[in-house]
């Protein structure tokens, strides 16, 4: 038997005999994930926080530095 057929044949009976373990579902819009909804919430709120208190702190050091202040 060619190479290539005996290839053909394995993964059709691999195709057969295997089957997946995940299967995909959609996930119902009306149940939402309160867990992940509030941490994204969450990280979005204190990476904003962290950003403003970032460039609250560089205005500062750029006055002070320029002699604006």
């Amino acid at each position: 038997m060619p190479l290539g057929r005996l290839l053909l044949r394995t993964s059709t009976l691999n195709k057969i005999v295997s089957r997946n373990a995940f299967t995909a579902s959609k996930p119902d819009p009306s149940k939402p994930n309160l867990l992940r909804v509030g941490l994204a919430f969450g990280t979005t709120a204190l990476l904003w926080t962290m950003l403003f208190k970032r460039h609250w702190s560089d205005v500062q050091e750029y006055k002070a530095s320029n002699g604006l202040e």
